[in-house]
């Protein structure tokens, strides 16, 4: 059940938002294994001198299409976050064309009794899943 967070730069309109965040969760399902209906994503988008992403050393060059994603979850494998990273940038790239120089994810790893998925109890805790 990770929680996808993307920041973007607005100006894409709702279909090829769709088309994006469907890309994002069938990478997801790839490498995370998750149930279909596992699906937990936000947008937030930014005005363009809202969003400073520069070069980290690696000669990129970056577009107004920049794609930077937020993944919380409870801990994955370094094999199951690399496999992500590989899918995410494959099917942006051939469902939006997202170069993959304008793609940055970052994990945010925490504990499955740090999530409530309603009601105001730690379902994972709880045994409710």
């Amino acid at each position: 059940m990770p929680l996808l967070q993307f920041d973007l730069i607005e100006g894409r309109s709702e279909r090829e938002l769709k088309t994006l965040l469907d890309a994002a969760h069938r990478a997801v399902l790839t490498a995370f294994g998750v149930p279909q209906r596992d699906r937990y994503q936000i947008v937030h988008e930014n005005k363009r001198y809202q969003m400073v992403f520069e070069d980290t050393g690696l000669g990129l060059t970056r577009s107004d299409n920049l794609v930077m994603v937020r993944v919380y979850t409870s801990p994955r494998s370094s094999e199951q976050k690399q496999e992500f990273m590989a899918e995410l940038a494959r099917e942006l790239e051939s469902s939006s064309g997202v170069r993959g120089s304008d793609l940055m994810i970052s994990f945010i790893t925490n504990d499955k009794g740090d999530w409530s998925f309603a009601n105001g109890v730690a379902q994972y805790l709880t045994g409710e899943l």
